[in-house]
């Protein structure tokens, strides 16, 4: 039956890549724009929601050691503070009159606090840092098991979406990381504030002025770090377009994907030249920074000096008037330059923690994002056995395209039935066939399995039960019997049985360790497969598994004549009582099929038997007979084996005219 095809308006041309676009946008550093124009006063304010979520994957991945790590740190601050009290006591005595021994033993006291308090300090820095050191470790397993649960989760749409990708991209590459590096930088913070409110209440304690005198000697210091740290953003950002050009260059030197081809067309002098050109100018940028950030560090610890010399001249004034005895001045200046060293530390930590706390930030959107594309809790009962799949109206667009992909498509599949998808490229073959499947979902229409829609089924006992023989196969670094068994359980007959009808059975033959063997080749003692030898693995992939639905997609591609003769043979017997979608351009090979579809621009223009097409004169014949003059006009319509035998297509012997 032929069915009148629907004439569609000519897709918009699109628009002109603007000059330089290939550069543009990097999503491997999207927030130096952000860093750039960021205060210190703006990370503070963001810097305790960040923090907060942060401990709240560690309290998630261990409560004991997120306990400690907190705990030990702050116990930590308390004996700093202990410490620089005790410190007036020690020096006290050593300040007053009298014989030099009876003031040291005078001072002795004190001076066992002071080191007393100390050495408290290191041993619950030292728990502290062992309980952090547990936590990382724990924190990055939880963050990457949650990340990789919602990737091989979420629908297969996600992936055709260029948006989607990018945002799962930055929380694979560095998010799901820092949750850890935000906790590591915050408990720097943590350390550094707790050490300084330590230092302050000291000296608000010894005299009320010292306070205003310490924020005089840190300001100028915290200024310059702000400051050369903005520098070295604004400059990373300018050459962030030459470094992912440098980055792909390198990656392009050192891959094994390229590696052929950088040698057949000598490109290494070409693609290291470029390199060193980019190495250079980002080189002498990056000098130019350090020459910039070494004269406002300069500036700031002049204008630091100043201030500390201001200091100190005000608690000299203090001590001529009267106003402070000698050993609290001691201690005051102890204290001043505690508070000082602390202060670079927090400075740093606040930028590496709020910088940090971004990126986790992609973590976070991406798993937002992702559990919105989770599948919907089945409502259907226990998948059946096949009788029948149904499609109905079905329409799919890929995201961001205009035109749909399947426009309005009504297909049957009935038990024990060998139905056959046509049609030129482009046509929407391999995107039906996934929607059968169950790897997308039609934006509408519906598809159903026994008369039930499979978007109410449990997707993996739907996927159960059909076997896929994909066009783009997956090469996975598995050994071979893995690659064929997938995740079921190895069953030897099934097993060899499989790898005869595929032909994989002569690719194992020849592998060393035989199903044992590890196929890629970056491992110790793995091999590497030519495409055809791939294909004759996915294809025992598909055959392997006792479904109820075969969907072979595209199955000979790579094949030479002898493996494609024989797996069209496996198939034909492969379909006597079982139910096959077979969707292929080799229309000799579709000939023994019950039903054709033949697929135009996302529809369905024809559908029917072999004959029935070929009578109605429509696409399908034209495409067939295209097909048989072809062969007939070149060569001989036999394929080459090599030997002094032709071989052709079992499925095409009945078409007379026409071998292949």
């Amino acid at each position: 039956m032929r069915l009148p095809r629907r004439k569609r308006k000519p897709a918009p041309r699109p628009p002109d890549p603007a000059p330089n676009e290939q550069m543009a946008a990097s999503k491997y550093a999207p927030y130096l724009d952000e860093l750039a124009a960021t205060s210190i006063w703006h990370m503070s304010t963001r810097l305790p929601r960040l923090i907060g979520l942060a401990w709240t994957w560690a309290w998630r991945a261990d409560r004991t050691d997120t306990a400690a790590t907190i705990g030990l740190n702050l116990a930590a601050g308390v004996f700093t503070a202990v410490g620089l009290f005790a410190v007036t006591g020690v020096l006290e005595p050593l300040f007053t009159g009298g014989p030099t021994p009876e003031r040291v033993r005078a001072a002795l006291p004190s001076l066992a606090l002071v080191a007393g308090a100390y050495a408290a300090r290191a041993l619950l820095q030292a728990g502290a840092g062992w309980a952090q050191a547990r936590l990382r470790p724990q924190v990055e397993r939880l963050t990457e098991l949650h990340l990789f649960d919602l990737t091989s989760r979420i629908g297969l749409e996600a992936f055709d979406d260029s948006e989607f990708n990018d945002t799962m991209y930055r929380a694979r590459d560095r998010g799901q990381y820092e949750a850890a590096q935000v906790i590591t930088s915050a408990v720097d913070v943590l350390t550094s504030m707790v050490s300084i409110t330590a230092a302050a209440g000291v000296l608000a304690v010894l005299h009320p002025v010292l306070l205003p005198l310490l924020a005089l000697t840190v300001i100028p210091d915290g200024w310059a770090a702000a400051r050369a740290a903005r520098m070295r953003y604004e400059r990373i950002r300018d050459l962030t377009p030459g470094r992912r050009r440098k980055w792909a260059l390198g990656d392009m030197l050192a891959s094994r994907d390229s590696a052929a081809e950088l040698r057949a067309f000598t490109m290494r002098g070409f693609l290291i030249d470029e390199y060193t050109r980019i190495s250079d100018i980002e080189r002498a940028a990056m000098l130019a920074v350090a020459r910039r950030q070494t004269v406002i560090r300069l500036l700031g610890e002049g204008a630091g000096g100043v201030a500390t010399a201001v200091t100190y001249a005000a608690l000299g004034a203090l001590l001529v008037a009267g106003a402070m005895p000698l050993a609290v001045a001691g201690t005051a200046v102890f204290a001043i330059r505690t508070a000082q060293s602390s202060l670079s530390t927090l400075l740093f930590s606040l930028s590496a923690t709020y910088e940090s706390g971004l990126y986790f930030s992609d973590f976070l959107e991406f798993s937002r994002r992702a559990a919105q594309r989770l599948p919907d809790a089945p409502t259907a009962r226990e998948t059946a056995r096949l009788a029948a799949v149904r499609a109905r109206g079905v329409v799919f667009a890929y995201p961001g395209e205009q035109t749909p992909a399947l426009d309005g498509v009504d297909i049957d599949i009935t038990r024990g039935e060998v139905v056959a998808l046509v049609g030129e490229n482009g046509s929407g073959k391999s995107t039906l066939a996934r929607l059968i499947a169950g790897l997308y979902t039609p934006q509408s229409g519906s598809i159903t399995w026994n008369g039930t829609d499979i978007a109410g089924m449990d997707p993996d006992a739907l996927r159960g039960r059909i076997g896929l023989i994909n066009q783009e196969y997956t090469q996975w670094p598995l050994s071979a019997q893995r690659n064929i068994t997938m995740s079921a359980e190895a069953d030897g007959t099934r097993l060899e049985e499989a790898a005869r009808l595929s032909g994989a059975d002569e690719v194992v033959t020849g592998l060393a360790y035989g199903w044992d063997t590890m196929l890629d080749k970056r491992f110790v003692d793995g091999a590497d497969l030519s495409g055809g030898q791939w294909q004759r693995i996915a294809s025992a992939r598909g055959l392997y598994r006792d479904a109820d639905l075969l969907i072979a997609d595209e199955p000979t591609s790579a094949l030479d004549a002898r493996a494609e003769k024989r797996l069209f043979e496996s198939l034909h017997a492969h379909a006597q009582g079982r139910t096959v979608l077979l969707i292929t351009h080799r229309l000799a090979s579709v000939r023994m099929a019950d039903r054709i579809y033949v697929l135009e621009k996302g529809r369905v223009v024809e559908h029917g038997d072999h004959e029935n097409l070929m009578a109605c004169g429509g696409l399908y014949a034209e495409l067939f007979r295209m097909q048989a003059q072809a062969y007939e006009e070149g060569a001989p319509l036999t394929h080459d084996t090599g030997s002094d035998t032709a071989v052709s297509s079992p499925l095409a012997e009945k078409t007379p005219g026409l071998t292949h």
